[in-house]
């Protein structure tokens, strides 16, 4: 798989870390009150709570990192790139407000784990890596988990994906200098 996700061994893929999604789910729930003050969340919508709970993180990671999947810490995931901490994907999803009709842009695809997260709760996700490693290995996990309703391509975010435009969300998991123009227009 491009060598960024290594498959487990057999012996081990029967392990799907169901305990470990379970509390680092109520780890988000205990930050989300902690923070509510700053963050304008003081819990998250069952909805987002369900989709953190059941996209197995510890596919969308490097093969040697899975024992951290779940902890609430950013990842490497290679080409100096990580994947964000748990409760970051899941306050990022929340200030979305996805609906189940929506189709979303993600603009840094990275490892896919976001856009899994998304596909739970959208009708459709649209997301762009401009890293090509990180790109293919993300559409390959997504494709073997079976998130039909995400589509990838390798390119410059900044552009967004006008052909699939109008977006109902647009969420930037790259770290531009400003807001690109084109992303507005499709929003």
């Amino acid at each position: 798989m491009f060598g960024l996700f290594a498959h487990a061994p057999a012996a081990l893929k029967a392990v799907d870390f169901a305990g470990e999604r379970s509390s680092m789910v109520k780890g988000i729930e205990r930050m989300a009150a902690l923070v509510a003050d700053q963050t304008c969340v003081a819990k998250f919508d069952s909805r987002v709570a369900r989709a953190m709970a059941n996209v197995p993180r510890h596919e969308f990671v490097p093969y040697k990192q899975r024992d951290a999947a779940y902890k609430d810490r950013a990842l490497s995931i290679g080409k100096r790139q990580s994947i964000s901490q748990p409760f970051i994907v899941a306050l990022m999803t929340e200030l979305l407000q996805v609906q189940d009709r929506d189709t979303v842009l993600e603009v840094g695809t990275g490892s896919g784990y976001q856009a899994a997260v998304l596909s739970v709760l959208a009708a459709r996700v649209y997301s762009i890596e401009i890293i090509p490693e990180l790109g293919n290995a993300a559409h390959e996990v997504l494709t073997r988990l079976r998130f039909s309703n995400v589509m990838t391509k390798i390119g410059d975010g900044y552009r967004g994906w006008k052909e699939h435009a109008p977006f109902d969300a647009i969420i930037v998991t790259a770290a531009p200098d400003h807001i690109p123009p084109a992303l507005i227009e499709q929003l």
